[in-house]
């Protein structure tokens, strides 16, 4: 299943949400920081990334999410339990 990113404006909360939907690969991931760093510039706010339509991750895209949250300050969310686990774990790999 291939990956999209939908741009979605959330008022109630006064975020923008990048909805990430598919199958995510190494590819994707640096694709969807890239996408995420642009807009951020382009808006001149935060953005948060919601995973919960992701179908697959593989475990090289792992360690980007965690740059992703980590360095660039980015909130995730929406993603599922063995998702998560995969990106805390990705600081050991």
């Amino acid at each position: 299943m291939p990956t999209t990113i939908t741009q979605l404006e959330d008022t109630e909360r006064g975020k923008t949400i990048l909805r990430v939907e598919g199958s995510m690969t190494l590819t994707d991931a640096v694709l969807l920081e890239k996408i995420a760093l642009d807009l951020r510039a382009k808006i001149n706010r935060n953005l948060t990334l919601d995973l919960a339509d992701l179908h697959f991750m593989d475990s090289e895209s792992a360690p980007v999410l965690k740059r992703i949250k980590r360095e660039h300050g980015f909130e995730i969310e929406g993603i599922e339990y063995f998702l998560q686990k995969i990106v805390a774990e990705s600081d050991r790999i």
